[in-house]
Parts: C-alpha cells; sequence; structure tokens
C-alpha cells in the first residue's frame, strides 16, 4: 500500500468532487429587476396609475431581453438562472397582464371577465412549459407560438392607448372593455398556437448585419418616440398577425408549417437541431 502524499485519499475525493453549481450576479440582478418592474406594474395597476403600469411592463420585457444576452456574453449561463429567468417571465408576462387588464376593464363584467384574463394566464403558463421543454429541437428562427412578452405588450399596448386618450375608467366605456376582453382572448389563445412568430435572434447573436440595418434600428426608435403609446401598440399588433400571415404562406406553398423537429434524418428538418 502507498502511503505517499501523493496519493492521499482525501486529495482524490476533493478532485472527483463534482463542481458546485453557481449563482451568477449579474444576469439574476437583471432577471429580479424585471420581476421587481412587473410588481410594481401590479401595485400602480392597483392605485389606478394604469399608464405608469403598462411603461413598468414594457420595462420588464427589455429586462427579460437582456439577462440571457449578459449572461451569454459574460459566460455566466446556469440552470438556476434558466428557472429563474422561466418563474420571472410567468408573473412579468402572465399575471401581472391578466391582473391589469382585469382591474382596468374586466372586473365589472363579472365572472365573464374572468375568461379572458384567465385564458391569458394560462396561455402564458403553458407557453412557457413548452418553450423549456421544446428549446433544443425548435428552429431557433422562430417562435412557437407568440411569445408572452409580445402577448403581454399587446394587451398593455391597448391599455396604454386608450388611457393616454383620457379614457381612464374603461370599466365605464363599452367598446373599450369589449376590446379589452377581445385582444386578452387572443394574447392568451395565441400563445398556445403552433403558429410560427419571427424571433429576430438573427439579430443577437455574433453574426454582422449590413450597415443599413443599423441606419433603420435608429429611425425606428426615433419613430417610436414621436408616440410610444399608437407606434407600440401598431408594432405589436403588426406582429401578433405576423405569425398567422408566415403559417398562411406556408401552407399556400405547400411548406412545412411546424417550426418543431422530429429527426434528425428529413431534409425538411435540416438546421432545425442546433
Amino acid at each position: 500500500m502507498n502511503d505517499s502524499p501523493d496519493h492521499d485519499p482525501e486529495d482524490a475525493a476533493v478532485q472527483i468532487r463534482p463542481r458546485r453549481k453557481g449563482i451568477y450576479a449579474l444576469p439574476n440582478a437583471i432577471t429580479l429587476s424585471a420581476l421587481f418592474a412587473s410588481f410594481y406594474a401590479i401595485v400602480m395597476a392597483m392605485n389606478g396609475r394604469f399608464e405608469t403600469a403598462c411603461i413598468a411592463i414594457f420595462s420588464a420585457a427589455v429586462l427579460d431581453s437582456l439577462d440571457g444576452r449578459v449572461a451569454r456574453m459574460t459566460n455566466t449561463q446556469s440552470a438556476f438562472g434558466e428557472q429563474m429567468d422561466s418563474l420571472a417571465d410567468m408573473v412579468s408576462f402572465g399575471a401581472a397582464p391578466a391582473l391589469i387588464v382585469y382591474q382596468w376593464a374586466l372586473k365589472d363584467m363579472g365572472k365573464l371577465g374572468w375568461i379572458p384574463a384567465f385564458v391569458y394566464i394560462a396561455g402564458a403558463a403553458l407557453r412557457l412549459a413548452r418553450f423549456n421543454v421544446n428549446i433544443g429541437v425548435v428552429d431557433k428562427r422562430f417562435f412557437q407560438g407568440l411569445p408572452s412578452p409580445a402577448a403581454a405588450a399587446l394587451v398593455m399596448g391597448l391599455i396604454w392607448v386608450v388611457d393616454d386618450a383620457g379614457i381612464k375608467a374603461a370599466t365605464k366605456v363599452d367598446w373599450a372593455t369589449w376590446s379589452a376582453f377581445g385582444i386578452t382572448l387572443y394574447a392568451g389563445l395565441s400563445m398556445v398556437t403552433n403558429a410560427p412568430f419571427y424571433s429576430f435572434k438573427v439579430f443577437g447573436g455574433k453574426r454582422t448585419v449590413p450597415f443599413i440595418v443599423v441606419v433603420a434600428i435608429a429611425l425606428g426608435i426615433a419613430v417610436v418616440s414621436l408616440d410610444p403609446p399608437r407606434v407600440l401598440f401598431a408594432l405589436f399588433c403588426a406582429y401578433g398577425l405576423s405569425g398567422y400571415g408566415v403559417y398562411a404562406y406556408r401552407k399556400m406553398k405547400g411548406k412545412p408549417v411546424s417550426v418543431i423537429a422530429t429527426s434528425t434524418d428529413e431534409p425538411d428538418e435540416i438546421g432545425l437541431h442546433r
């Protein structure tokens, strides 16, 4: 038996000990900031400040788009961060918008008003769960169903536009109440469809883009600044319909409409396993 220090059993135990999974501060701090923004939005809605609530949800969406990118740029991805981000998204783009739109327009409809609010929050939960389990087999260029931040932006955009027009009590205006009913129901159901919505991830990676794209982004920011409520609402309405347009176009051309890859051997699914 060799008792030399080079073969110390305690050293061997230290060497084979599994690496502890770390919790990284920066990306999780951004996630927590998004979570606080959604909590703040709910509090503002309870106090009748719906414009501030809408801005807070849009801020949460911006922060949500940053945490994953920051984690990848700093090489601080972790399983904890993924779970934290998913739970925060459920609050920011599921529970918070449903509660805000219910408080803003649906509460005086009685139990009828529960329907779109619950369909929305259930759709957000199902969409996030499906996203987590299908993340490895979905074409990176598309989302399967309307992404929850876009669904939240669609609902919050309506509230912001109507509130900005001077209608503070939507429960007293029939067209505003039924508009909220319809758009909330549409957003909730769209999250669980199979319609392919473009992900824009081609601009979020390491690929270079033409200079004109940067100019277009700058012009887009300038246009949004002219009238943020209406411009943002119009943009998200267009995006909220785009998935069905892509679905119909693919169907007419005889192309596959699913963004899920079930095999690595099918020619139509080349590139989906990435």
